[in-house]
């Protein structure tokens, strides 16, 4: 039998996932201001936030991208897929939750004009495809 998390230990690796400032948030930013784009930051744009706070927000482009981990967000990809086994029924609420409310912030966004990107976790390991498809977004008009 594998190795079991008690609670405690399942709470504080819980706790260190962080929302904001995420490894594949980093990379693609480094990405985009290589090529020479410049962003601000979690959703600020003048006069408050958009909906869903967007990791990167190109205001003058009126474009935005989300940089979502496939677990959380449940992507279709293997790991957005991988259900877990303890407290199923909690886990499967709370993804099925984010996944709604994603689409409902992504349509929100859309309807006042702002094109949406989502890159996902699973997408960062090709690095040309990676840079392919942030270049392509951020180019055409």
């Amino acid at each position: 039998m594998a190795d079991r998390l008690t609670p405690e230990q399942r709470s504080w690796n819980m706790s260190r996932i962080r929302g904001k400032n995420t490894k594949p948030e980093l990379l693609v930013r480094r990405l985009v201001h290589a090529k020479g784009y410049r962003y601000r930051l979690h959703g600020s744009v003048r006069g408050g936030k958009l909906p869903g706070s967007p990791d990167l927000v190109f205001a003058g482009r009126h474009k935005v991208i989300f940089v979502n981990g496939c677990f959380w967000h449940f992507h279709d990809c293997k790991a957005g897929q991988h259900a877990p086994k303890a407290n199923a029924e909690f886990w499967e609420s709370k993804r099925t939750r984010t996944r709604n409310r994603d689409a409902d912030q992504r349509l929100q966004l859309e309807r006042e004009g702002w094109e949406v990107l989502t890159v996902w976790e699973c997408g960062l390991k090709d690095r040309s495809a990676l840079e392919h498809q942030l270049e392509d977004f951020l180019a055409r008009n």
